[in-house]
């Protein structure tokens, strides 16, 4: 069974959208756009 007392010391909650949008924005991650620049940009040379 499970011990919600111990669940709840565990328990760490989720970010609230402004703050997921924030983290992302924040983070640099190539996106399928960013490759498909690069490339183009690879065969154009």
């Amino acid at each position: 069974m499970l011990d919600f007392e111990t669940e709840i010391t565990r328990f760490k909650p989720s970010l609230e959208v402004g703050e997921v949008e924030e983290a992302i924005v924040r983070e640099d991650l190539t996106d399928m756009t960013d490759l498909m620049v690069e490339f183009l940009k690879g065969s154009k040379e």
